[in-house]
């Protein structure tokens, strides 16, 4: 194994023109494709690794690429920018039964002229290849495979590939890790990667530590004059076996007409130790006026844009207005906020409860439509905050009827389990936490109104409720 992933490889000529035309029908049909709606007309390769010879029974291409798309109506030009996209292309001559809904398509010309290939993470030897690779710390071509020396990584743990994934792909080994694997990727430090890390240093158990992670020098980046950054394409992490996420667990105790006061609580404790752990392991920053100044613009402008979206916004648009300006209001008269680092888009289905009962958090990727530079910024913590209380809301409109008065006390549980944990209660500044409320949910009205209408009167409500002189 140690052989076939730290040699020197290349690429044979053409591989990526003999892949276009099935990719360009296979690759918009996966739910981590975030260019919906939109073809695909063309491909760059960004890299491309060989991790086992297509010359062989079962042939493994690692590929990086960047597809091209048109824009949207009214941007002007006939293309924008791709996104960059993170491949595992297996070869076979043909598939077995078991790999029929991995099938990407059949090759007509080029190197591959002949064979079959498949999204490769469905298959066990492919799986087998990474986590032994990431065990022995593999180098192949500009992939590195790097690990946590003081954490073992056993061989021969038999890998399954999880379903239920959205923007990324997650393979669990045995029950004891889960490999999540970013499709979408951009060079640079990914917080998925560099919080959990920081907070490993800080010896929070609220966090699962990264064992091991695979990283990227794309070779477009070959020949400048400056030192490229390294995609991050995957993190390995121990797997919480039995674990269940909130979301799942909120709608289980609804639907049974239970209270989740306690367990809402305890969400709130585990968000304050992670806060106060992320502002120990890295720097905060003070925001005065002029940050707050560009934070509200940025809101409102985001509002603006919500309102002539979604038209139900309209007769509430000057009183949510007015929860941006009453926080610029108190930075211009002195007022400050202290930054750091969060989450950055946290849930209920963010959050894990084990079979013992104790709580982490996972996925601090943040949004991944927003711009890496932007995710990595500190930012007050009440915006993790805000993201929870429109969970639990979220979570309450499920139930037939809809249970507000459930979601009121999952609120205040969680704020006061916040306040237990990190001795300052996130309601004692309102003016802050309506605000990023405030945002969240235009955003969501947004969302919703694209893509689940049916589902728009969940935002709705809670907008209705924030442009209220209480708005708690």
């Amino acid at each position: 194994m140690s052989e076939a992933v730290t040699r020197t490889v290349t690429t044979p000529p053409g591989l990526l023109a003999s892949l276009d035309p099935l990719l360009r029908e296979w690759l918009p049909r996966q739910r981590w494709f975030a260019g919906k709606g939109r073809p695909v007309t063309g491909f760059d390769l960004v890299a491309a690794t060989e991790l086992l010879p297509a010359t062989a029974k079962l042939g493994l291409y690692h590929l990086l690429v960047r597809a091209h798309q048109p824009l949207q109506p009214g941007h002007g030009g006939s293309e924008q920018p791709g996104d960059c996209y993170q491949l595992f292309i297996g070869v076979r001559e043909a598939l077995p039964p078991r790999l029929a809904p991995a099938l990407i398509g059949h090759v007509s010309r080029g190197p591959l002229a002949g064979r079959t290939v498949y999204e490769a993470l469905h298959d066990t030897r492919p799986a087998d290849l990474l986590l032994e690779a990431l065990r022995t710390q593999a180098r192949v071509g500009g992939l590195r495979f790097e690990r946590d020396p003081r954490q073992e990584i056993r061989p021969g743990l038999v890998p399954r590939l999880m379903t239920v994934e959205q923007s990324n792909s997650s393979v669990v080994y045995g029950d004891t890790f889960i490999l999540k694997l970013m499709r979408r990727v951009v060079p640079g430090i990914n917080p998925d990667l560099e919080l959990p890390l920081a907070l490993a240093r800080e010896g929070c158990p609220r966090v699962p530590p990264p064992t091991a992670w695979l990283v990227a020098v794309a070779e477009d980046t070959a020949g400048s004059s400056h030192t490229p950054e390294p995609y991050v394409l995957g993190v390995l992490q121990p797997f919480v076996q039995g674990a269940t996420d909130g979301w799942e667990l909120a709608l289980r105790e609804l639907a049974k007409g239970e209270d989740f006061v306690a367990e809402a609580r305890a969400i709130g404790r585990t968000t304050a130790e992670v806060h106060t752990a992320l502002a120990r392991a890295l720097p905060t920053v003070t925001l005065g006026h002029v940050p707050v100044r560009a934070l509200v613009d940025g809101m409102t402008e985001r509002l603006e844009a919500a309102v002539h979206a979604v038209p139900a916004l309209r007769p509430y648009a000057q009183d949510l207005r007015s929860a941006y300006t009453a926080l610029d209001d108190l930075a211009s008269e002195g007022r400050t906020w202290t930054a750091q680092r969060v989450h950055g888009d946290l849930h209920l289905g963010q959050c894990l409860r084990s079979p013992a009962g104790s709580w982490s958090l996972i996925d601090f990727e943040g949004e991944p439509a927003r711009p890496l530079a932007e995710r990595r910024m500190p930012q007050p913590a009440v915006r993790d905050v805000a993201g929870m209380l429109r969970s639990f809301d979220y979570a309450a409109r499920t139930a037939d009827p809809p249970q507000p008065d459930w979601a009121a006390r999952c609120r205040a549980a969680y704020c006061s389990g916040y306040a237990e944990a990190a001795g300052r209660d996130p309601r004692t500044e309102p003016v802050l936490l309506r605000a990023y409320e405030t945002d969240k949910a235009v955003y969501e009205a947004v969302y919703e109104a694209r893509h689940r209408p049916d589902w728009l009167p969940v935002p709705l409500a809670a907008l209705r409720r924030l442009a209220s002189a209480d708005p708690t």
